[in-house]
């Protein structure tokens, strides 16, 4: 049978409170009557209009997306503007969107600990832990059951993540050893000069930027530092999802949720030099 979207909404909250999200963020109900109800949710990473076609095409009733579709201020939802278009056949088929970003980064089965998960860490802890509850915060830390080396933790990374055009950039010896890791799931250099991150022999993360990766890296050769590995901010995030499916299917034994998936990294393809 199908349940309330305002019980759906009850139970995302308890799953990944709005308030760890950071202030920035603009997770919550993004359109929908939360008297509607849901009886199909696709997740997704992001809200494009792929997987807001799926949505519809499949007939759910809710999309899930973990990036925010209205992160920042908008002025027109007129149809010749994507976002528009988007909340136009979202409405026009009574498909209703949330969204649930920094607020399911920071739990304990968020974006980060899913790829710790993944990879085969033990010991896997916040590198920035909430002051509520020191088990959740952002990005993870720990450690290896075996040593390897830093080729072989990049092959791995490329063999648990959905392909993409971008695959996985390593700065950093191929043989250099690796025991500890940090990771982060999506755009993670805010994290480059933080002590646990320092303390760690690699990083793994997405969206680096040259200035910030090179200075990182320099700093290293000068003073210790990370290796660092480079991944698709959407494949270092979309692992979360079969997680967080199985969490609304547990609260939910009704409901029917599915993880989109659809590739929804923008880069097609690469030209290697």
């Amino acid at each position: 049978m199908p349940v309330l979207l305002a019980d759906l909404l009850a139970t995302v909250e308890r799953l990944w409170p709005v308030a760890g999200a950071e202030a920035w963020d603009a997770p919550g109900l993004v359109t929908g009557d939360p008297q509607g109800e849901v009886g199909r949710v696709l997740l997704a990473v992001d809200a494009v209009a792929a997987t807001v076609d799926e949505a519809v095409d499949t007939g759910a009733d809710l999309l899930i997306a973990h990036h925010p579709l209205l992160l920042r201020g908008v002025t027109s939802i007129a149809e010749d503007r994507y976002k528009g278009a988007l909340l136009a056949r979202l409405i026009r088929a009574d498909c209703a969107l949330i969204a649930a970003h920094t607020n399911a980064d920071v739990v304990e089965t968020g974006t980060s600990a899913a790829l710790a998960d993944r990879l085969g860490l033990v010991d896997a802890a916040p590198i920035v832990p909430s002051a509520a509850d020191p088990g959740r915060g952002l990005g993870r830390a720990g450690r290896l059951t075996e040593p390897t080396t830093l080729g072989r933790l990049a092959r791995r990374l490329a063999e648990v993540l959905p392909p993409t055009a971008s695959g996985v950039r390593v700065a950093g010896g191929y043989d250099d050893p690796v025991e500890t890791v940090a990771v982060c799931g999506g755009a993670g250099d805010s994290l480059l000069s933080h002590p646990v991150v320092q303390g760690a022999d690699v990083y793994v993360t997405a969206d680096l930027r040259h200035h910030p990766a090179s200075e990182a890296r320099e700093q290293a050769v000068l003073g210790g530092g990370p290796a660092l590995i480079d991944v698709s901010h959407w494949a270092s995030e979309w692992l979360w999802l079969d997680g967080a499916a199985a969490e609304l299917r547990e609260a939910h034994r009704e409901l029917e949720v599915v993880v989109s998936d659809l590739r929804t990294d923008p880069w097609d393809f690469q030209v290697l030099q």
